[in-house]
């Protein structure tokens, strides 16, 4: 049985469109934290395009908050500069810093984290999750905008890392690929408590580890193996490594 017209459910407009407005809010964003020249010249736009989708979030105080944005910005750069200092005395396989600013998507994906969380602690709604998604989109690692990550951050290949939203990560923490720092339970009612892993200063988390819970701590100076499950918490200077035996044999046995 078809509906008549005015008994047809009313669509309500969630600004959809406001996805391409944020990229490019975003990315211009990026560039203008390491390009004087740039952000100079992109200023005004900024300014217009914050107040634009903020306008559209029903954002009150927008003009207010956008200055207290861009007051954020030396401390941004000074941040992500030392990201990428980081990552460029870390990584072998950098040439150059100037490599890492144009070519590592860790980087990139911290520098979008270190944007949004500056919008996320001035309680900004909605926009800081659409630069973080955007940023997720681009380099295939998902930070929360609401996690807390130290200096000298170095995420190695990116791909596949995710940082939940209680997430405390301290100085000089260096994540591979896969890493998940999530929750043991998903559920609405814990919206506002701890649900992530606190890491300490100079720990290390290889590939694929997954560390859960929002009271589990790993201890300064630690080194997380890659595969490892972890839901409980571990002392400093501590190493965990995930065991698993292995058979090898020569082709010829598949024949016997």
């Amino acid at each position: 049985m078809q509906l008549h017209s005015q008994e047809k459910p009313q669509l309500r407009n969630y600004n959809i469109c406001l996805k391409d407005t944020v990229e490019v809010f975003t990315k211009k964003l990026f560039y203008s934290l390491f390009d004087s020249v740039f952000k100079a010249e992109n200023y005004e736009f900024l300014k217009i395009t914050f107040l634009k989708i903020t306008d559209k979030l029903n954002v009150i105080g927008n003009p207010q908050l956008w200055e207290e944005f861009q007051s954020k910005f030396e401390t941004i750069q000074y941040k992500l500069n030392l990201d990428a200092k980081t990552i460029e005395e870390n990584d072998p396989a950098a040439e150059s810093l100037e490599e890492v600013y144009l070519a590592y998507p860790g980087f990139h994906a911290t520098a979008i984290y270190r944007l949004s969380h500056e919008l996320y602690k001035l309680k900004v709604p909605i926009l800081p999750r659409m630069m973080s998604e955007y940023g997720h989109g681009l380099t295939g690692v998902d930070i929360h905008p609401g996690a807390t990550i130290g200096d000298s951050f170095f995420i190695d290949h990116a791909t596949g890392i995710v940082i939940g939203e209680s997430s405390v990560i301290k100085n000089n923490v260096k994540i591979y690929q896969g890493v998940t720092l999530g929750g043991i339970q998903v559920k609405k009612s814990l919206a506002r408590t701890k649900r992530h892993p606190t890491i300490e200063d100079n720990v290390i988390i290889y590939a694929n580890a997954t560390i859960l819970g929002g009271d589990v701590v790993v201890g300064a100076n630690s080194i997380i193996g890659a595969n490892v499950c972890l839901t409980e918490s571990v002392p400093e200077n501590s190493i965990l490594t995930y065991q698993k035996e292995f058979k090898i044999r020569t082709r010829d046995d598949d024949s016997k």
